[in-house]
């Protein structure tokens, strides 16, 4: 098969591999969509010691396909069945498994993948975390399935509930999943980008109000859209430290700040603990996703509550991978779709 394999950082290769036999408990699924993701782009450029701790492996994380093989003792699919699967499978047993964090599994096994003609999935994975895919999803919007759970994640770890006005840094293809999550709880959503070609599709997207960062102060206007009183929500989906001490800023009192976009190692910020303190502010994290979002990601799909075709810019060939990080790498990209 041809696939797209990562030997390290920037080294990335388009080879010929064998397809995958599938051991006891593991299938083997023909990829019908990938999506290339921010995450990817990092990883190219500087590794990732979490998600691919083993070199070379074959390059990718969102996808969708169909189930070619099948190996021993699978019962929950069956070839030829169409399947999402998450990247990931907790263990179930560690301590934050056991008190329903296993996002935060201490042994979480990651998958890579996507970026080949076909990807064999653990039978850890298989367990937990392949979902069947109803008729009425294209396997191109089930690939969003992934980072749409991430972003529910987000959104549940925030608070969000209807009449809530959330504010929303960054208008990348995480930021809008975000955006769109936030909308589906009846929320008032503002997201802040800077202005450009991006910045306009979002806008056209239709995804909430949205303000341009490079245009006079985003922190003032922000409060006069809330009537000088801040937002209720916060989220910063730009890993960027200097946009984190933003988010607290803008936050009202007894508001919350999701910091979503991971920074680089190392940095930091300084909070005003004053306004922390007695406001009553909220800080929180979110990573990742369970298996029970990434079941619900399908049905909010599956239902309509959320579309993210529109986030879709690019179709390209897998031996394309390179050109289509490299769109993604100057935000001449949402998201790229990677057809084999």
């Amino acid at each position: 098969m041809r696939a797209q394999v990562f030997h390290g950082p920037g080294d990335l290769r388009f080879e010929q591999l064998p397809i995958p036999t599938p051991q006891a408990g593991e299938i083997v699924l023909k990829i019908d969509a990938a999506l290339t993701c921010g995450t990817d782009v990092k990883t190219l450029r500087r590794g990732h010691p979490v998600m691919i701790p083993h070199v070379p492996t074959v390059f990718g994380h969102e996808f969708a396909g169909t189930v070619s093989a099948a190996g021993a003792g699978v019962r929950r699919v069956r070839e030829g069945d169409r399947v999402v699967a998450a990247n990931s499978a907790p263990c179930g047993n560690c301590r934050l498994c056991v008190v329903g964090r296993p996002n935060l599994c201490e042994d979480l096994l990651f998958v890579n993948g996507a970026y080949g003609e076909f990807i064999a999935l653990p039978p850890r994975l298989v367990d937990r975390n392949v979902v069947p895919l109803p008729r009425n999803v294209p396997a191109a919007r089930a690939a969003f399935v992934e980072p749409l759970a991430c972003a529910m994640l987000g959104i549940e770890r925030a608070r969000v509930e209807a009449g809530h006005t959330v504010a929303i840094f960054g208008h990348g293809p995480l930021g809008c999943l975000l955006a769109m999550v936030a909308a589906s709880q009846k929320a008032r959503v503002i997201i802040v980008g800077k202005a450009g070609w991006r910045f306009e599709r979002v806008r056209a997207l239709g995804l909430g109000e949205c303000l341009d960062a490079t245009a006079g102060d985003v922190l003032a206007a922000l409060r006069d859209t809330t009537g000088g009183h801040g937002v209720d929500v916060a989220v910063d989906a730009t890993g960027r430290p200097e946009v984190w001490e933003q988010a607290v800023k803008v936050t009202g009192r007894g508001g919350t700040v999701l910091f979503f976009g991971g920074c680089a190692p190392g940095t930091s910020i300084q909070l005003d603990t004053r306004q922390v303190h007695y406001e009553e502010l909220t800080l929180v994290g979110a990573f990742h996703h369970t298996p029970d979002l990434i079941r619900r990601a399908v049905e909010l799909i599956e239902n309509g509550a959320v579309v993210p075709d529109g986030l879709l810019t690019h179709r390209m060939p897998l031996e394309s991978v390179p050109q289509a990080l490299a769109l993604m790498t100057k935000g001449e990209a949402l998201k790229v779709l990677i057809e084999s």
